[in-house]
């Protein structure tokens, strides 16, 4: 059998090659991967060559949303068999630290993330992995839906850190995939209200589709004026920002209600960014961050499988793995379209 490899060899150059199938360790299992993600870091990394201190050196393998079927198992494996299909969740953690002891391992300074420099991602036909961070998809759950298993996480990370909760009030600042995910998230916590806030239009198509009760479009209305205007002058109970962009940002505490939750998911462009702390401290208004989730995968597995959540409709575009850079570069350049893409292996 062959392993194919796509390796990012360049910026904007990728080639696929073969080498040998991983052999699975004592506490390992060997998964043939079926669907892989492209996030967005992965297209940083396939545009750019680096994000902030993380740069890719040599030929590079992208790709950490994915899911396949196991083909192996390692001898001390005894919760899953060869045949099992499931999601990776592609952070591997010390399990000593203070943040791993605490639950919140995401946290961990020693944390491997698949396709985050020097760590090669799972753009490849097997991957060996720990078994305890491969998850068991339940029947009603394809290996499809799994690959986004791991952007539903985020979502339902940054819905928890707004403390979402039946009847609140939540703008989202951005309507790409974190986004709409971090929307799916907040509709399955009970939100009341959901208004999505981007500057293209098919993305706000997209999030009326999802079930956004309001979409704001940001080229052409006062968003500030409009959250107003929708909550009475109050402002709604969560913020989430996922556009990663100074102005959103700096658009949270005038959206916030008083006594509400700002949520930062979004990588702004700079790391210094002025900002109205004085509402914030008038209003008593929280400020929470996101990085990445920790103990999500279970749950969002288990949405999925419930029909709380749905994310097929937010695949729209899948490449064969042979058209691997092709996908990477029409992500590229059609920007306003894809709201995610797969890469069928």
């Amino acid at each position: 059998m062959l392993n194919r490899v796509a390796y990012m060899t360049g910026l904007r150059d990728m080639e696929l090659r073969t080498r040998d199938i991983p052999v699975p360790q004592d506490h390992e299992v060997l998964v043939k991967l079926e669907y892989v993600g492209i996030c967005g870091s992965d297209v940083h990394y396939y545009e750019s060559g680096r994000i902030g201190s993380f740069v890719v050196e040599g030929d590079f393998i992208l790709g950490h949303e994915c899911a396949g079927t196991i083909t192996a198992v390692g001898s001390a494996v005894r919760h899953l068999k060869v045949g099992d299909r499931v999601a990776l969740e592609p952070g591997l953690t010390c399990g000593k630290c203070e943040f791993c002891k605490t639950g919140r391992y995401n946290l961990c300074p020693d944390v491997r993330f698949l396709a985050t420099p020097p760590i090669d991602g799972c753009l490849t036909d097997y991957i060996a992995y720990p078994a305890d961070m491969a998850f068991k998809l339940p029947d009603g759950v394809s290996t499809r839906e799994g690959a986004l298993v791991e952007p539903l996480a985020v979502g339902l990370h940054a819905a928890s850190q707004g403390h979402v909760k039946l009847g609140d009030r939540v703008v989202i600042l951005g309507a790409g995939a974190i986004g709409l995910m971090s929307l799916l998230a907040c509709q399955a916590y009970g939100a009341s209200e959901t208004i999505v806030v981007d500057v293209i239009e098919n993305r706000l198509e997209f999030a009326k589709k999802l079930g956004a009760t309001r979409v704001v479009q940001a080229k052409q209305e006062d968003v500030v004026a409009v959250v107003a205007a929708c909550t009475e002058g109050q402002g709604v109970d969560v913020v989430i920002e996922t556009a990663g962009s100074e102005i959103t940002l700096k658009q949270t505490p005038y959206l916030v209600k008083r006594g509400g939750t700002i949520v930062i998911v979004g990588f702004p462009p700079k790391d210094i960014v002025e900002y109205d702390f004085m509402q914030i401290l008038l209003k008593e208004a929280r400020i929470e961050s996101v990085f990445r989730y920790r103990n999500l995968f279970p749950p969002a597995i288990g949405a999925l499988a419930e029909g709380r959540i749905d994310v097929k409709p937010m695949i729209t575009h899948e490449f064969a793995f042979e058209d691997s850079k092709q996908a990477f570069d029409f992500v590229i350049e059609n920007k306003n379209e894809v709201v995610k893409a797969l890469i069928k292996l």
